[in-house]
């Protein structure tokens, strides 16, 4: 029998990846994404098995509301997969609220929020796994506040993961590399800051412009290994980056 599982950020790159191979496979999919338009569409692609829902995961309200109206179509769930994220260069000193609040928001209390609404559709066998970063071990610059947040992604997993261990729901972080993301639109980012995080990031070895990136699509096998994997078996940590093909 196939599974139920929901994306966050599914409008785009690895949400709408991950989304497009679970549906060939024959899983059931729930879309969410701040713009109902962006999952609709990916739902209109994939068909019969898709649900799209609108929800921005930085608000708690927003979260409640959505997996309302998932639980009326879908009572339970196996896999919640928290991908959804902002992504922003700018230092600290120049950083507007709205750009403090939105990554933290998005980033980490976001998936907070999913995991607190899903847990209670969720049975022995299901998964909740947490995208991360490899920001939080490479030298970029100008990513304090992603990086941060993604940091205590990382954390937050290890802790929930221990605090559903009777329960039988299993938690993994797949700490992702750089990727094209498909569909996705170009970030509309302040163009100095653009200008200045390359730079920054080459003084500190990392040359973006050559350094190896993979597709979305590339990466979605390993999200399907940690879902499939038996019951008496624990990855908690998954790291995946990028090589020159």
């Amino acid at each position: 029998m196939g599974k139920t599982i929901v994306i966050t950020g599914a409008g785009a790159g690895l949400g709408k990846a991950l989304a497009l191979r679970f549906a060939q496979e024959g899983e059931t999919v729930v879309l969410l994404g701040r713009t109902l338009s962006k999952v609709q569409a990916v739902a209109d692609e994939i068909g019969g098995n898709a649900l799209a829902v609108q929800c921005d995961v930085a608000s708690a309200d927003s979260v409640r509301a959505a997996f309302a109206t998932i639980a009326r179509m879908h009572p339970a769930i196996d896999v919640l997969i928290n991908n959804a994220g902002i992504y922003e260069p700018f230092t600290v000193a120049e950083a507007t609220d709205r750009q403090i609040d939105s990554i933290i928001a998005t980033n980490l209390n976001g998936p907070i929020y999913c995991c607190r609404a899903a847990i209670p559709m969720m049975g022995s066998g299901g998964v909740i796994i947490n995208v991360g970063s490899e920001s939080v071990a490479v030298p970029f610059v100008m990513l304090s506040l992603y990086q941060c947040s993604k940091a205590g992604l990382e954390r937050f997993t290890e802790a929930l993961e221990a605090e559903l261990e009777d329960s039988g729901i299993r938690v993994a972080l797949v700490r992702a590399g750089p990727m094209h993301d498909q569909g996705k639109e170009a970030p509309a980012w302040d163009r100095d800051a653009a200008m200045r995080f390359h730079a920054g990031c080459a003084r500190n070895g990392l040359d973006l412009q050559t350094r190896p990136i993979s597709h979305s699509g590339s990466v979605t096998g390993v999200f399907r290994a940690v879902i499939d994997l038996p019951p008496d078996v624990r990855v908690s940590h998954v790291s995946v980056g990028a090589r020159k093909a």
